[in-house]
This record gives structure tokens, C-alpha cells and sequence, in this order.
């Protein structure tokens, strides 16, 4: 009995060290289930980024009606995009590129998610001022010429990108051949500060001298000799070329206070330029180049696209325009084709 009695107490102190073991076994799955649901559930909020604001810097080097069209533009298709999400920082330079290099700067400091530079020179200043905050240019005639890039691919690379307000310079220097193919002497009316106006003036004389006509420049600096340059222009000229300049765009009232009077007719690279002291151009619509620019903004922003891969933009259409007071003034006849700028 004694016996019996000892092999049954071993046996019962055998089956409670096992009912131990399996409880320490099946207890440690369980805290390690939570740290890892705990885990997951983290990393899944770290991830939702549809919160998220945004901050962007836009520089307009002056304000006339195709600038601010096309920072319109960036606006409503960025807004329509991402909503109350995002918000503008518009500031103006007021035609002078060293107060763009302060405003950018100003940017920089804020750390905006993004600059638009509208116009070359606030693209020039935003590209010394920072290769970290991505930057969109619009507006800007050739991007290779504002930024000294040899060996053009379309793609700028880094930090920048955009969309190019040239309307094809050959259809515009066919356009002055369709109208006035008895004149001789073109005069290139254009502000020497800018880079993308000398460039389209460089163009288009090599265009226009190969149809016969003799081209000469006519270069003011600021707004101050813009009518006395006007005025030299109209004395050795039969027509008049203005390309896509800002400083001209901002000063139509002033040149045209000359060349009515002269009568000498303006051809010109954009519609405001036209409307203001023009007689016709092939213009694009500075609108939809700001939306063009905005949608490829919304992509920069919400991580879809790389802007160091993204390439310059261009307007898909451009449109034969007319100014009918400027063309009764000067007794033009446009022939068909040309649509009547709205006032």
C-alpha cells in the first residue's frame, strides 16, 4: 500500500509541473499577438498622408493680363485638386529682378513646398535661391536661355521644371510676311533685361531675313526710355515686332501712344501685347499654360511625379488674333483666319 501511495502522489505532481508548462506556452502567443497588432495599426496611420497641407511661394515679376491669367490659371488647378489643403503665397515683383530674388529668398527662409515662378526672371532668382524646394517656372519663353543650359534635352533636371509660353516664332514670322509683304524694314522693339526676349528677337531675325526683309534691333532697359526707343523704332521702321516681353507687356499705353500716332503697325507675340498696342498675333492662352502648369504641380506635391524627370511643357495651340480699332486706325485688312480680339 505504502507502495501504491508513493506512485500515485508522483504521478499527481507530474500532471500539475505539465498544466505549468502548457500555461507559460499558450499565455506568451497572446502578449506577443498585441505588441504586434499595436504595431501594425501604427505603422498604418504613419502612412495616411491625405491630411496633409501645403504651402506654395508664387513670384509674378509684374502684373499685366497674361501673367496674371496664367497664375490664375496654377491657381484654380491646383485649388480644384487638393482644396483647403493647400495655400498661396502670391507676391509681385513689380518688373524689378532683384526684388524677385528677395521674395524667393522669402520663400526659401518659410520653407514653402513648392515655388512658381512666373517669368523668367523670378525663375532665375528661385534657381540661385534654392535645389532642395521644388520649383515651376511658367511663362518663360526658353528655359535653356533663362538657365544657361548647353546641350537642350527638354527636360531642365534637379529641382525644375515647367511651361514655356513660345508660340512657334516661323508661323509668326509668317504671319508679318502674310500681312505686309511689301515692307522692307522690320524694327525688334524689345527690353534688354530680358533673356527670353533677346532670344526670340535672335530667332526671328534669322526668319525674317531669309524672306528679305532687313531687321533691326531696338533694345530700352526699363519702362523709363520704353516710348523714346518706341519713337527711334517708328522713324526706320515699316512694321514693328514685339515679342513675349513683360516690361513691353506693361507699358502697351505708352508705346502705343507712339506708334498709332506713326503709323506704323505692331505685330506681337501675345494677345495683351496686342490688345494694348497691336495690330495682330499668334498668341496662346496664357489661362490654360498656368493650368497645365498647376496640374503638374498637384503631381509634384502628392508624390506621383518627379520633377527631376518631369519635362518643359508647352501650350498645345496658338491662335491668329487681331486688334480691329488698331487695324481700322491704320487701314489694315486682315484676311480670313484672324479672330477679333474681345475688349
Amino acid at each position: 500500500m505504502k507502495k501504491v501511495f508513493g506512485m500515485m502522489m508522483a504521478l499527481l505532481m507530474v500532471l500539475s509541473l505539465a498544466a505549468c508548462g502548457e500555461t507559460a506556452e499558450t499565455s506568451e502567443p497572446e502578449s506577443t499577438t498585441e505588441v504586434s497588432g499595436e504595431t501594425e495599426v501604427s505603422e498604418a496611420e504613419s502612412t495616411d498622408t491625405s491630411d496633409e497641407t501645403f504651402v506654395i511661394g508664387i513670384c509674378q515679376l509684374v502684373q499685366h493680363p497674361a501673367l496674371d491669367a496664367a497664375t490664375q490659371g496654377f491657381e484654380d488647378a491646383v485649388t480644384e485638386a487638393l482644396g483647403d489643403r493647400v495655400t498661396f503665397d502670391l507676391q509681385n515683383a513689380s518688373g524689378d529682378a532683384s526684388t524677385c530674388g528677395t521674395i524667393v529668398n522669402g520663400f526659401v527662409s518659410s520653407n514653402v513646398d513648392l515655388i512658381l515662378a512666373n517669368a523668367t526672371s523670378p525663375l532665375q532668382a528661385a534657381a540661385s535661391a534654392t535645389s532642395e524646394i521644388p520649383i515651376l517656372g511658367t511663362s518663360v519663353t526658353d528655359y535653356a536661355t533663362a538657365l544657361e543650359i548647353d546641350n537642350w534635352t527638354g527636360t531642365v533636371g534637379g529641382n525644375i521644371s515647367g511651361a514655356s509660353d513660345l508660340a512657334p516664332l516661323d508661323q509668326q514670322a509668317a504671319m508679318i510676311q502674310e500681312l505686309f509683304p511689301d515692307a522692307e524694314n522690320i524694327g525688334l522693339l524689345y527690353c534688354s533685361a530680358e533673356a527670353n526676349s533677346q532670344f526670340q528677337v535672335d530667332q526671328i531675325t534669322g526668319l525674317l531675313e531669309a524672306m528679305g526683309y532687313t531687321c533691326t534691333p531696338f533694345a530700352f532697359t526699363d519702362s523709363n526710355d520704353v516710348a523714346a526707343v518706341t519713337q527711334t523704332a517708328c522713324d526706320s521702321s515699316d512694321v514693328i515686332y514685339i515679342p513675349t516681353d513683360n516690361t513691353a507687356a506693361s507699358n502697351t499705353e505708352a508705346i502705343a501712344n507712339v506708334v498709332l500716332p506713326a503709323k506704323v503697325p505692331v505685330v506681337a507675340g501675345e494677345e495683351g501685347l496686342c490688345k494694348g498696342c497691336g495690330v495682330v498675333t499668334l498668341t496662346i492662352d496664357y489661362y490654360e499654360l498656368g493650368r497645365t502648369t498647376g496640374e503638374m504641380a498637384v503631381q509634384i506635391l502628392t508624390g506621383e511625379a518627379d520633377i527631376s524627370t518631369m519635362p518643359i511643357q508647352y501650350a498645345p495651340n496658338v491662335t491668329k488674333e487681331y486688334n480691329a480699332a488698331n487695324c481700322a486706325a491704320l487701314g489694315i485688312t486682315v484676311p480670313e483666319g484672324y479672330t477679333a480680339i474681345e475688349e
